[in-house]
């Protein structure tokens, strides 16, 4: 009978995965022996392989090449990374090693632009598609990159007020874009997104404050749904709406080139999942050469903005099981050494899916159980709801230490769960090393950032630094006078 883990992975999936594979009962990431990174460093453990941030860049912009070879569309592609994914300094200095252009959010994204441009990571000639309801700041940044010569930054206009506001801080003529409001999914609990302005509408706004607006010129439509780029009915049939309107708006505004499908690409969730990139790809280009052939318009640039699919694979945490609690007669908890609540806030939150695999032990007999986290909170927890199915690992062993890995954490976790802050009933965040490759192909490590200590954490809250030394010598000046007393 096969009772090993190993047997049960290979039963159920096909394995080894190009990013996942066996040495010596143990498992790797990338080639990364991940129990070497725990005998040198611990756990729990937040890695970033950065080599994976360039891979898929590139697999995106090949797939792109590819498309608009096939079908001879005529316009261009632009690979924009979504900056609120990751804002860390690694990520951007790896992703900007493949000529690709940023999407912000917000205005300490433009700080974060301006500060890649005085380090010459970006030039003006990087587009920088700023999208988002713009607040006070938001504008007068925008404004100041513009007015310092960067000409292909293209303010997302959101709501009928931000072309007046930006054009009242913005010297000389400007580009901009104008979002679509998209309809949400069936199964939202709103039907119209709040960003942007509706597609009705689109027409009538450009009339009013763009055709006839010395100062803009209207660049760009941005597309975007919030679930995703998906091969399925509803994603298509917005996109068709889209390409009407841009088709609609590109035949009274000559200067309208570009088109920004934002909405990425999803990511591996699950050894079992499987995802047509190129397929899709491909659909894409032709359904908007198609509609743009029918309407008798140029084609437009495509532009695309990918924050999950760029930095989503690439990130990792490490987990030692500290114990296991038998509740009942069914169910067997392993708690971990951190909280998910904390260091993998989706997993909570959306209950996002990632991918779950024992670090070592993998030759030994197996066992179902739920995943705990330290906190003393109910919902610190990680189960078959997150993780597609049932969750099995090898069977818990006082004296068999047991280390497990999520993968392909990089996007949003950290920022999310207030990397460097406070953490919820006070857990620290972990250590965190970058993971790479030198010129030869050998794997480095560097550390990051070192776990949090109380003092961090007392810091934030507004406590003082206890002199321990000190309190100890006015304990010990009291005993003596109660002694002398005595």
């Amino acid at each position: 009978m096969n009772t090993k883990y190993i047997d049960l992975v290979n039963q159920t999936f096909d394995f080894p995965q190009p990013e996942f594979k066996l040495k010596q009962h143990t498992l790797e990431f990338h080639d990364v022996n991940l129990m070497h990174l725990v005998e040198q460093h611990g756990a729990p453990l937040k890695f970033t392989y950065l080599p994976q941030i360039s891979n898929n860049i590139n697999r995106a912009k090949q797939w792109f090449v590819d498309a608009i070879q096939k079908h001879d569309y005529k316009g261009e592609y632009n690979y924009c990374y979504c900056t609120k994914s990751s804002h860390f300094k690694h990520v951007l200095n790896e992703a900007l090693k493949n000529d690709i252009h940023i999407e912000t959010s917000s205005a300490f994204d433009i700080d974060i632009v301006e500060n890649l441009k005085a380090e010459g990571k970006i030039t003006n000639e990087t587009f920088v598609i700023s999208n988002g309801f713009k607040r006070a700041q938001y504008i007068t940044n925008i404004a100041r990159l513009i007015n310092n010569g960067h000409q292909n930054a293209i303010p997302i206009i959101d709501n009928y007020e931000e072309i007046d506001l930006l054009s009242a801080e913005i010297e000389g003529k400007f580009n901009i874009g104008i979002r679509i409001a998209s309809e949400e999914e069936p199964k939202f609990e709103f039907y119209t997104s709040r960003l942007g302005i509706g597609y009705k509408n689109i027409v009538p706004f450009y009339k009013n404050q763009i055709q006839n607006n010395d100062k803009v010129e209207l660049k760009m439509l941005h597309f975007f749904i919030n679930t995703g780029i998906r091969d399925n009915a509803y994603y298509w049939n917005e996109l068709t709406k889209c390409l009407k309107v841009y088709t609609s708006l590109k035949k009274i505004c000559p200067s309208l080139n570009s088109l920004n499908i934002g909405g990425g690409f999803p990511i591996k969730n699950s050894l079992a999942f499987d995802f047509d990139y190129a397929y899709i790809v491909d659909e894409i280009v032709n359904q908007i050469k198609l509609v743009c052939e029918e309407e008798h318009v140029d084609v437009p640039n495509i532009f695309t903005e990918f924050g999950s699919f760029t930095v989503g694979e690439s990130g990792g945490a490490i987990y030692e099981i500290l114990y296991q609690k038998q509740q009942n007669d069914r169910e067997k908890w392993n708690m971990i050494n951190s909280s998910f609540i904390t260091t993998l806030p989706d997993t909570w939150a959306i209950n996002k899916r990632f991918i779950m695999l024992p670090i070592n032990r993998w030759n030994d007999s197996y066992e179902r159980v739920l995943l705990g986290g330290l906190t003393c909170d109910s919902d610190d927890y990680y189960n078959s709801e997150q993780h597609m199915n049932a969750i099995y690992l090898p069977k818990y062993h006082k004296d068999k230490p047991l280390y497990i890995g999520f993968f392909n954490t990089g996007a949003y976790q950290e920022t999310i769960g207030g990397f460097g802050g406070l953490q919820h009933c006070l857990i620290p965040t972990p250590k965190h090393i970058l993971i790479d490759k030198d010129i030869d192909g050998n794997i480095t490590t560097s550390l990051f950032s070192e776990q949090q200590k109380s003092e961090d954490l007392l810091k934030i809250l507004g406590y003082e630094k206890v002199n321990l030394e000190h309190s100890e010598a006015k304990r010990d000046n009291l005993e003596v006078a109660l002694n002398d007393n005595n």
